[in-house]
C-alpha cells in the first residue's frame, strides 16, 4: 500500500464520500499525503485540512482538477497549492461548475427523450453542494435500473459521441494551466495517455507554466510509466501519481491508496510550492 495519493474526489464534486470521511480513511490505511483534486472545485480542500489537523501522521494537499477540451476529447489539468482566495481562479470555477449545471439538465433531457425517464431534481440531490457531474446522471440512472454499472451509462449514454452527450462550457488545457499557475499553484498534466500525442502536448504545455505530469496512475504499464519518466525528465517536470478515486465502483477503479506513488513525488511539490 502506497503512503501518497495525490488523486482523490469527495462530494465536493462527484466522488462518494465528504472530505471528512476521506482524511479518516486515508489516515486508517496508513496514508501520509493525500490531494483533494475535486473537479472544477475548492471547496472540499479546507473541510479536509481541518479534519487531518485532528489526526497524526497525515498532511492533506490542496487541490482542483479542471477538465478542459482538445479536439480529440476530453483532458483534465490537476492544480496543487493553489491560492483558494485567487480572484480569477474562483470566478472562473464558478463559471465552469455553473456551466456543469445546465448540461446536466440537458442531459436529462436527451434520456427522457430515449425514454430513460430521470429527474434533474434527484441528479442536484445526489451532487448535494458539490460540483454536478456525469457521475451524478449515472447514478440516477442506476437507481432506476435503467443500466447496471456506472460504466454502462457511459459507454452506452453519457460519453462524447453517445447519444446523451452534451458538451461543456469549454476552455483549453494552456488556459487551465495558465490561470493555475497564476494562482500560484503547481500546474499538473492528469493522465497524460487520455491524449493522442501527449509529448507534443506536455512540450507545448511546458510553455505555458506547466511544472508536472502524473506518472503514477491506475492502470498504466511499467512501460507506459517509464516513458512518462523519460518525459518528465527530458522537460523538468514532477512525476506525480494517485488513484483518481471516487468511491463509486469498487470493481472498475482503483481504490484509495492503491497506485504506488513514491514519497518523492509530494515533497517535491511540497517543496515547489515553498519556492
Amino acid at each position: 500500500m502506497s503512503k501518497v495519493d495525490l488523486h482523490i474526489h469527495t462530494t465536493a464534486s462527484d466522488g462518494r464520500f465528504t472530505p471528512e470521511e476521506i482524511v479518516r480513511k486515508a489516515h486508517e490505511i496508513g496514508l501520509t499525503y493525500i490531494a483533494i483534486t475535486d473537479h472544477d472545485s475548492i471547496q472540499g480542500v479546507i473541510p479536509a485540512q481541518a479534519a487531518a489537523a485532528c489526526l497524526p501522521g497525515i498532511t492533506v494537499i490542496g487541490g482542483v482538477e479542471i477538465n478542459t477540451d482538445i479536439p480529440s476529447g476530453e483532458l483534465h489539468i490537476l492544480g496543487y497549492f493553489c491560492d483558494c482566495e485567487n480572484l480569477e481562479l474562483k470566478t472562473a470555477l464558478e463559471r465552469l461548475r455553473n456551466s456543469r449545471i445546465e448540461r446536466a439538465k440537458n442531459m436529462v433531457e436527451k434520456l427522457r427523450n430515449l425514454g430513460l425517464k430521470i429527474d434533474f431534481q434527484r441528479v442536484q440531490e445526489l451532487a448535494g453542494t458539490g460540483s454536478i457531474g456525469r457521475p451524478h446522471v449515472a447514478r440516477a440512472m442506476l437507481e432506476k435500473g435503467y443500466i447496471n454499472t456506472f460504466k454502462e451509462a457511459f459507454d452506452k449514454y453519457i460519453s462524447r459521441g453517445r447519444p446523451a452527450y452534451v458538451e461543456r462550457d469549454k476552455i483549453t488545457p494552456a488556459e487551465a494551466t495558465r490561470l493555475i499557475f497564476k494562482a500560484r499553484g503547481i500546474p499538473v498534466l492528469a493522465h497524460p495517455f487520455t491524449s493522442d500525442n501527449p509529448e507534443a502536448l506536455i512540450a507545448d504545455l511546458k510553455t505555458a507554466g506547466l511544472m508536472g505530469i502524473e506518472v503514477y496512475y491506475g492502470s498504466y504499464l511499467p512501460e507506459q510509466i517509464h516513458t512518462l519518466l523519460g518525459w518528465a525528465a527530458r522537460y523538468d517536470l514532477v512525476p506525480t501519481g494517485g488513484s483518481d478515486f471516487h468511491g463509486l465502483d469498487r470493481i472498475t477503479e482503483p481504490q484509495l491508496g492503491t497506485v504506488e506513488v513514491p514519497l518523492e513525488s509530494a515533497l517535491r511539490l511540497a517543496e515547489l510550492a515553498r519556492r
